[in-house]
């Protein structure tokens, strides 16, 4: 049965963030019927910033609550009635994270715990939380923070009981253009003539905001309760996207920030053992005995991935050139943009 969000109550936590905005379009331009969506953030100025966007009085449907996903008690309320719960909201600077460690792991790790408890509380029946491919095999804060947040998730499907409720995570890489990312840095550093480059090796997995708002309805429609799914996307090199925005930039090599990686991994070779390959996604699936993973192939027409397979974003067979990358951000960042 098609995924239909018409009548359903939605909660997004983090919702005034990039993916909260364009997932809040996305809703109500496939789902008009769809009965509540609830922005839950902690920023007022970013709330009534998106109002202006989203006014209620042309969007009857959409709710602003102010709330940290710290306060579970709070998390609570603005759950009562919600049938789906999506968990975007997280502290993400790796550097912040790094000189900030407990909030990091305040918002991260006990937000997911309350996400989750609020969850069980409240008849929720879908809840998908969004994680980054810097949780797997994580050499910072934040992917550790993320890590434990996925399995958190993945570990709240033993806990539901006979409640109708499903917990799943979705993996993916770089959202092109999102706030502080590379682009826009780049985008407001290139007339100065010098793009700063941590490594000319560097590489990372891409995607678009409408791409990771497919992959969250995508496990909305799917998921058993216990998946991470793993979009199949594009790799760049960090040199390509200084000469797509800079094509004429001198590129200074500035070195790797601490807790950064080379290269991005999504699924490791050990998490590969539980891995189903579809035709758009990974799917790792869960260690659970009750979980029935030749049942769930079947299903979905997948296949197991061979004995050492591992998904990083030097190992990928999609590339994206300098050119591709100046139509991604023509398409997904700046409509007005040439380089």
């Amino acid at each position: 049965m098609a995924l239909d969000l018409n009548h359903k109550s939605i909660l997004v936590t983090g919702g005034t963030g990039s993916f909260g905005k364009q997932f809040v379009q996305t809703v109500f331009e496939q789902f008009p019927q769809v009965k509540r969506l609830v922005i839950y953030s902690r920023d007022e100025l970013k709330q009534y910033e998106m109002s202006q966007v989203f006014p209620h009085a042309k969007y009857p449907a959409i709710r602003y609550f102010i709330g940290d996903v710290r306060d579970g008690e709070r998390l609570k309320r603005a759950c009562e009635g919600v049938d789906i719960l999506v968990h975007a909201a997280a502290l993400k600077q790796v550097p912040a994270a790094e000189y900030n460690p407990m909030e990091c792991i305040k918002t991260n790790i006990f937000g997911a715990e309350n996400v989750i408890n609020a969850a069980l509380d409240c008849g929720v029946k879908d809840v998908v939380a969004l994680s980054t491919d810097k949780a797997a095999a994580p050499i910072n804060l934040y992917g550790a923070t993320k890590l434990c947040s996925d399995k958190l998730f993945v570990a709240a499907n033993n806990m539901k009981g006979r409640r109708d409720l499903r917990f799943s995570v979705v993996r993916y890489g770089n959202v092109i253009g999102s706030r502080g990312s590379v682009v826009p840095f780049f985008l407001q550093r290139r007339h100065s003539g010098v793009l700063p480059i941590t490594h000319p090796d560097m590489t990372r997995f891409n995607i678009s905001l409408e791409q990771g708002v497919d992959l969250v309805l995508y496990a909305l429609e799917n998921a058993w309760g216990g998946e991470i799914f793993v979009p199949k996307i594009p790799s760049y090199k960090i040199t390509e996207v200084a000469k797509a925005i800079g094509p004429d930039c001198r590129q200074e090599i500035v070195g790797i920030r601490p807790g950064e990686k080379l290269h991005e991994e999504m699924i490791t070779e050990t998490d590969a053992l539980s891995t189903v390959e579809l035709d758009k996604y990974y799917v790792i699936l869960p260690y659970t005995p009750q979980w029935d993973t030749e049942k769930f192939i079947q299903h979905f027409g997948g296949k197991r991935v061979a004995a050492g397979f591992h998904y990083d974003s030097a190992n990928n067979d999609e590339w994206l050139d300098a050119e591709q990358i100046r139509e991604e951000i023509r398409l997904h960042v700046d409509a007005t943009f040439q380089a």
